[in-house]
């Protein structure tokens, strides 16, 4: 059976078990058939007019835009599922792709959007059906009944009509939206590697997940297909609710939690989250780089975490460090999974030896074909990450290639400073990055959220004095009432330092600006 086929049919299998935690499979299975009925109609009726006044930019013309894609943009968890598993089992997709979109995006987003994709249907919560057709389209023939609207061929070997692929979005630190092109090859690879790397019984036993994050981000649809292919079972919770203290009736001990560091670290300073979190049979961390103090704390509150290392490129994790290294004090993200390889290089390509930092490049059965209306990856993924693997295999990321700073013919790593005035125990959250300066080049720069009114950049400056290299030590210093992040946890350094070098008025070496907030559309990124 072709991979394609198995995930449509192991969701096919999840409308007729209890596979969502407090949701009715029946209820389930008829919010399915009632947007596969809406696609079907959608594609066959041609809805017109466009609907241009509700997008507040200009679409790409029709004549370049590329194969007939499908949007799902549903704000709610359990309508975004819902929608997800139609769009999968609607054999009149054959040919298009289906798009994950965040229905949070701004104005820009959907700009970028548009330019890759200009998709044809978006399906989102409108009455009385959740589909909204762009402009009138030339869809694939569409079946009536078994077998109708296939060719001769495909009707002597009797096959199905193939699953659309995915498109995952992924904006990475860049800031800028593309599209990972997945199919049902490339996801099932990353679950089976995933069930292999998890102690023996889950290669043949359920995966059960509790998933707070977005279904539209790697991380949280993973999470599903893991629950759907192998016969487990998915708890869809707010993360709100879990920091309120209201946690889902699921039993822990049963279930894997995917927390990205800034959600941990929120449940760590609940005592009842940190209750709750020690009943969890693993939590997975990840989406961006934990800071040392965080693991510390986890690993002294009994926490069985798994710190990974993964990206949207390769259907999430492809490093893993199991909870009993965690707890045993083992260093880095673990080991690589059993469908990947990772190498370490150097700028010619070269393979590293151990313990050498490098570019980290990987070879994943899970790794997906490549950007949407980009060339291939051909099989290998440079990322831009750097990073070492120590003599006994485990992954050690260093920090970013594109983050580098080079102050006064230095280099400088961001994610080091960052974890260094973090363990000071003196701000709340932290961003370091460079800003174009005439003498230095670049000058480490860092925004930072107080931990109480009574921190300064002095006592900062003089707790990192013999933690970290001069040469590394902030310049500037901004004090700011919050810090943007996605809702991975990440930075847009590229962003920040734009914005640090356009509405910061300058000041000399070792110079300080205090309560500076950031503009409305910082906030929002």
């Amino acid at each position: 059976m072709a991979n394609s086929d198995c995930l449509r049919n192991c969701l096919a299998a999840c409308l007729h078990r209890p596979w969502l935690v407090g949701i009715d499979p029946a209820a389930f299975a008829q919010q399915v058939q009632t947007r596969q009925t809406a696609i079907r109609e959608a594609i066959s009726m041609g809805i017109t007019p466009a609907l241009r006044s509700h997008i507040a930019h200009p679409l790409a013309p029709w004549e370049t835009r590329p194969p007939a894609t499908l949007l799902i943009a549903e704000p709610d968890p359990l309508n975004f599922l819902a929608s997800l598993c139609a769009a999968i089992l609607s054999e009149c997709l054959e040919g298009w792709a289906i798009a994950l979109g965040n229905p949070a995006w701004g104005v820009q987003e959907w700009y970028q959007l548009h330019h890759h994709l200009s998709p044809l249907v978006i399906l989102t919560p409108t009455a009385p059906y959740p589909v909204l057709l762009l402009d009138p389209v030339q869809a694939p023939a569409l079946p009536t009944s078994a077998g109708e609207g296939r060719t001769k061929n495909e009707e002597q070997k009797g096959r199905a009509a193939e699953p659309p692929d995915l498109l995952i979005p992924t904006g990475g630190s860049s800031g800028q939206l593309r599209f990972t092109h997945h199919t049902g090859d490339t996801l099932l690879a990353a679950v089976r590697g995933f069930r292999q790397f998890f102690q023996p019984e889950l290669a043949s036993g359920p995966v059960n997940c509790c998933c707070v994050l977005p279904l539209y981000h790697v991380s949280g649809l993973m999470q599903a297909l893991r629950s759907a292919v192998s016969g487990g079972q998915l708890a869809l919770h707010s993360f709100k609710a879990l920091e309120a203290g209201d946690f889902p009736a699921i039993a822990p001990d049963r279930f894997f939690l995917s927390l990205v560091p800034t959600q941990l670290q929120r449940l760590l300073d609940s005592p009842a989250g940190v209750d709750w979190l020690r009943r969890v049979h693993t939590i997975l961390l990840g989406g961006a780089p934990a800071w040392d103090d965080l693991l510390i704390q986890a690993r002294q509150q009994g926490l069985r975490l798994a710190p990974t290392y993964g990206m949207t490129e390769t259907a999430s994790q492809i490093a893993t460090q199991r909870p009993a290294e965690f707890l045993a004090g083992e260093p880095g993200c673990g080991r690589v999974l059993p469908h990947a390889l990772v190498d370490i290089v150097d700028a010619a390509g070269t393979p590293l030896p151990a313990g050498e930092v490098g570019r980290i490049q990987i070879r994943a059965a899970s790794l997906a074909r490549g950007y949407w209306g980009a060339p291939d990856f051909g099989g290998q993924f440079a990322t831009d990450d750097l990073g070492w693997l120590d003599g006994a295999g485990r992954l050690h990321i260093a920090g970013r290639s594109s983050d580098k700073i080079i102050t006064g013919g230095e280099n400088v790593f961001p994610a080091e400073v960052e974890a260094a005035i973090r363990a000071t125990g003196l701000v709340q959250d932290v961003a370091v990055v460079g800003v174009g300066d005439r003498h230095w080049g670049e000058v480490v720069t860092a925004l930072y959220v107080p931990a109480n009114s009574q921190v300064s950049p002095t006592r900062l400056e003089a707790a990192l004095q013999d933690k970290l290299s001069r040469f590394k030590q902030p310049k500037r210093w901004i004090a700011a009432d919050g810090i943007p992040r996605s809702a991975q946890g990440k930075l847009n350094r590229r962003q920040l330092a734009e914005w640090v070098q356009t509405a910061q008025p300058p000041v000399g070496d070792g110079g300080c600006q205090k309560d500076l907030p950031f503009p409305e559309t910082a906030r929002n990124a």
